[in-house]
């Protein structure tokens, strides 16, 4: 849904229509989305149009990137102390024939 509401305005029904679910389910998927502040919805008349609200997403976006660099410099380390300790393990054994 959130795909489908990253190309413009949608109304419950246009959401549901890709997906096997009643519009009763669909509905309470963009309830949940609501409650996330992912998506505003908008009664018009009878009928609920939803768009996107990308802010919240940025900032788990951000919180991504956080922990992609932690864990890329942690892994970096541990590449150079394998490598290190298999540079002096094979070193060993040369020396050792």
């Amino acid at each position: 849904m959130l795909r489908q509401l990253s190309a413009g305005e949608r109304t419950v029904g246009d959401l549901a229509a890709p997906h096997p679910m009643s519009l009763a389910a669909a509905s309470k998927h963009v309830k949940v989305l609501e409650e996330a502040g992912l998506v505003r919805r908008e009664i018009r008349g009878r009928t609920h149009v939803c768009r996107l609200e990308a802010m919240p997403m940025h900032a788990g976006q951000e919180w991504i990137r956080h922990f992609e660099r932690f864990w890329t410099e942690r892994l970096d380390v541990l590449e150079a102390l394998l490598t290190a300790n298999d540079e002096k393990e094979h070193g060993d054994d040369q020396r050792e024939r």
